[in-house]
């Protein structure tokens, strides 16, 4: 039995969609605030507990007879404090992985630990913090140590296209590494099928190579057959942005703090090699996701 939590978020319907297609005859079983985001066809291949993973009672019903947990904390604009959305929504959970005998858990989180900005990179810093708390538990764990995800650019697709511009925060040629959503939902599902592993660990995602902003802009140039530049944004007007759409101010904070910790090396950190590289190239995301959602 195989837990996944965001079952109708991009991360998660992605694990939940290989999981499904793997052949494996896995039972698996989804916590969903809303059933009625999945499909018919996955409604009946799964079992549905109803309700918010931060529940006791909910994980509780959801973790009895699990083997494994596909474990994905959402973003709550709202939190009083980013370890209070991260760590705070988890407790429940890591208490339920011991007491249900969980034995092997996936978690999204990020690059940077071990970096001297780890301790002060926001939303970053308690994602980090988070899987201590499940490591603490005992249960085998691997944390998918994640850079920006190459789908942010998914937020922009009205600017893109009627405005040629997408914005961030570093310098315009800046290079990291940044990776596919589906790519991080392949590492899930073939950590969640294998369970061969044991101890805690984390799994970087870097994607298959490092990038800047004009390096994108270029890109998305080629792929869309449209002029698309890049506007770097200050972390106080980033901030101010943020605070428009009346995200609370501790998100806001939390978010300014990570990538003013990204410009200062966050994910810089780890190596990329075979193990730690992954298939998608920027290009390849271009084509098949971003110019559909522009194009649409």
């Amino acid at each position: 039995m195989i837990v996944i939590t965001t079952p109708t978020g991009d991360i998660g319907s992605q694990v939940l969609g290989n999981l499904l297609g793997s052949g494996m005859g896995e039972e698996l079983r989804v916590i969903a605030r809303d059933p009625a985001k999945l499909s018919a066809a996955v409604r009946d291949r799964v079992d549905i507990v109803l309700g918010s993973h931060a529940d006791a009672d909910v994980v509780d019903r959801a973790f009895a007879g699990a083997d494994a947990v596909f474990w994905l904390v959402p973003p709550d604009s709202r939190a009083p404090s980013p370890r209070v959305a991260y760590s705070g929504f988890t407790q429940a959970a890591a208490k339920a992985f011991t007491a249900h005998g969980v034995g092997h858990v996936v978690g999204v989180s990020a690059l940077g630990r071990g970096t001297p900005v780890a301790s002060r990179a926001g939303l970053v810093t308690a994602a980090l913090e988070m899987d201590d708390l499940i490591a603490s538990t005992g249960v085998a764990y691997r944390a998918l140590a994640n850079p920006s995800f190459m789908d942010n650019l998914l937020r922009e697709v009205d600017s893109i296209r009627d405005e040629g511009v997408f914005t961030g925060t570093a310098a315009a040629d800046r290079k990291a590494p940044a990776a596919a959503t589906r790519d991080i939902a392949a590492v899930a599902a073939r950590l969640l099928l294998d369970r061969s592993w044991t101890g805690s660990g984390s799994v970087p995602v870097l994607g298959p190579a490092d990038i800047s902003p004009d390096d994108r802009a270029r890109t998305m140039t080629e792929v869309l057959g449209r002029p698309v530049r890049y506007r770097q944004q200050s972390l106080a007007d980033f901030g101010a942005t943020l605070a428009s759409y009346g995200i609370g101010d501790a998100f806001v904070q939390g978010m300014v703090d990570m990538m003013r910790a990204k410009d200062e090396g966050l994910d810089d950190g780890v190596p990329r090699t075979p193990e730690t590289a992954s298939p998608t190239t920027f290009r390849q995301w271009c084509e098949d996701v971003l110019k559909p959602a522009v194009l649409s």
